[in-house]
């Protein structure tokens, strides 16, 4: 029987997805209607400026090894104080931003000037729309009356995934320990976050059990450090040689039958 079980935070027990599809939904939503365009072509022309412009940053490298998405650059503050790359993100991120919506606004034929009023709505919409899985908290409750040990395990800026646990405070006291990449200094795959996961909980790799969304960070992670794994597989195709999950579910609930 397993002692520890790890868990991805971002589309595995929080559904973040959701929560930026709801915030593009209603800031391209609001423009379509003002400009009579299609909110899904603006949409797409934003996500595609938002890749374009993320790369031409000196943070961008950082945002690689820890494990953050353009469009979490498109509503985060960023700078932390303990890593200078981060404290530039957090110089630069306003610009990102801004920039990203004069580009994606102007190719969807909408006048850039709009793009500081997108930019604070998408922000607002998006901080307003935190969402949990409906079975995340029972789930949790199961493994937690079990007996199970539970530890967070997740990429991103401190100061991000911090502000995503602010919004959900109810998610906290399940864990004894939140390990964010950006604290650490590297993010999943890299064995060395693993390695200080199972310190942190001092349990042995064949003692603990890995959940997550992502075959590439969390999967990979797990196999490379000898840790059982269970992919939760969203139905969006994204298999990453090497991974090789231990078992494959479709929601989080169905983990409850593996341990």
């Amino acid at each position: 029987m397993k002692k520890a079980i790890f868990f991805d935070l971002d589309d595995t027990l929080l559904d973040d997805k959701k929560s930026i599809q709801t915030a593009f939904d209603v800031t391209c939503g609001e423009l379509a209607e003002k400009y009579e365009k299609d909110a899904s072509d603006i949409e797409h022309h934003v996500r595609i400026a938002a890749r374009a412009q993320y790369e031409t940053y000196d943070f961008y490298p950082v945002t690689i090894s820890i494990g953050i998405n353009p469009f979490e650059g498109l509503w985060g503050n960023f700078g932390d104080v303990h890593n200078s790359q981060f404290r530039n993100m957090g110089e630069h991120i306003a610009d990102y931003q801004l920039k990203t919506w004069q580009n994606g606004l102007s190719a969807a034929g909408i006048p850039a000037l709009e793009a500081e009023w997108a930019r604070e709505r998408f922000r607002t919409v998006r901080r307003e729309s935190p969402f949990v899985y409906e079975e995340t908290f029972e789930v949790l409750n199961e493994l937690r009356a079990k007996g199970f040990r539970l530890l967070l395990l997740t990429n991103g800026a401190p100061s991000l995934q911090l502000e995503k646990l602010t919004m959900t405070p109810d998610l906290v006291p399940y864990f004894e320990h939140i390990l964010i990449s950006g604290n650490f200094g590297f993010g999943k795959p890299e064995q060395a976050i693993f390695d200080h996961a199972l310190k942190l909980m001092d349990v042995n790799a064949e003692d603990a059990l890995m959940v997550g969304d992502n075959q590439g960070t969390d999967i990979l992670g797990a196999t490379r450090t000898g840790i059982e794994s269970v992919w939760i597989d969203h139905g969006e195709g994204k298999v990453i040689e090497g991974a090789n999950p231990v078992h494959t579910v479709s929601r989080l609930k169905e983990i409850l039958h593996l341990v």
